[in-house]
């Protein structure tokens, strides 16, 4: 079954006959178009056009198979209404501002307005193989980076030094980050989404490293947590319980499991150590053309895993006023089980 043809699908259950896309990555996957927010697909009972203006006009007919019609709005608008009376259209309430959702209502007066949500992310969650390829060889870089990296972070050095060094090498690869470096050390490792800052490491410190690379539109995450020096029983104790879990959570993806009791194998092994409520985020989630995507990998879930998925497994355990934990791997879930993407070591502390 074609992409358009489960989307058709999916319309269908989901009560539009027509789908104004509007996200960036799901224009993307739908068209070859890299443009970003300046390309727009409409996919209609008939067929999809490809939306863009007079500055993508040769990109667009390099990249999409779709017929392209190229024109700001509201011609944009008005060339998209013909095909459209009487229809209900679906718009991508998760993206669209509500200055465009008006602009739609002016023109579409024909057409029945509806919100849907998710409808060609669930499509998304499955890569291609060509898709595949694209993440493996982020994650690979990003390996790579991070093991020409791994010597800098000692102490005397600034988590803003480190962050750097990783930007820089990535750049000079032809990549870019996939996300705000985060950099937490000693105390600052309590903040799961703690960037870079100007502290200074410390011997004694655990240092949190989360990270990945965006090559080709396509992204990696990874997250290593590391010790300069000799950490603190204590920090050294939460260390080997998030690894346990990890471990624990990785062994056990594979086509068929529920994302919802992945997140429950986790998070009970880390309740068992007395940390289950310095867990204060979902296990994990998919990655592809963007770096958080179906599926979500949290206890309210109903998402299942498929081969062709690709996942992270990220327990953490963060205490606030001491430090923290995530340890962090990129799976793709194979016919037979699965993959593990990130091939950087996880130190024994």
């Amino acid at each position: 079954m074609t992409q358009f043809e489960q989307l058709r699908r999916a319309m269908a259950q989901a009560g539009v006959d027509a789908l104004w896309v509007s996200d960036p990555a799901n224009v993307r996957v739908l068209s070859g178009f890299t443009g970003g927010k300046d390309g727009k697909v409409l996919v209609t009972p008939q067929g999809a056009t490809l939306y863009t203006d007079a500055r993508y006009t040769v990109q667009a007919q390099e990249e999409s198979p779709l017929p392209a019609f190229i024109a700001r709005p509201p011609e944009t608008y008005r060339h998209a209404a013909a095909e459209l009376s009487g229809l209900r259209v679906g718009y991508e309430a998760e993206h669209l501002t509500v200055a465009a959702l008006e602009d739609l209502r002016e023109h579409w007066d024909s057409a029945t307005l509806i919100a849907v949500r998710g409808l060609v992310q669930k499509i998304r969650a499955i890569k291609s193989p060509e898709e595949i390829e694209a993440i493996r060889a982020a994650q690979a870089l990003a390996d790579q980076v991070f093991g020409e990296v791994r010597p800098v972070i000692r102490a005397g050095v600034r988590e803003l030094d480190v962050a750097l060094e990783i930007e820089m090498r990535l750049r000079r690869a032809g990549a870019e980050n996939a996300f705000d470096i985060i950099v937490a050390s000693g105390p600052r490792g309590a903040m799961p989404h703690g960037v870079a800052s100007n502290r200074v490491i410390e011997d004694g410190d655990l240092v949190t490293i989360d990270m990945g690379a965006r090559l080709n539109g396509y992204h990696s995450d990874m997250t290593r947590t590391v010790a300069v020096g000799q950490p603190s029983e204590e920090l050294a104790r939460i260390y080997r319980a998030v690894l346990e879990a990890e471990e624990a959570a990785v062994a056990a993806v594979g086509p068929g499991v529920r994302a919802a009791d992945l997140d429950t194998l986790a998070r009970d092994i880390l309740t068992r150590h007395g940390l289950g409520e310095a867990f204060a985020h979902s296990l994990g989630h998919g990655v592809g053309l963007e770096v958080h995507e179906a599926p979500g990998l949290r206890g309210t879930s109903e998402d299942v895993l498929e081969s062709g998925m690709v996942v992270t497994i990220e327990p953490g355990a963060y205490i606030p006023g001491l430090g923290g934990v995530r340890i962090e791997d990129l799976l793709l879930v194979t016919d037979g089980g699965h993959e593990v993407l990130s091939r950087s070591p996880k130190e024994q502390i």
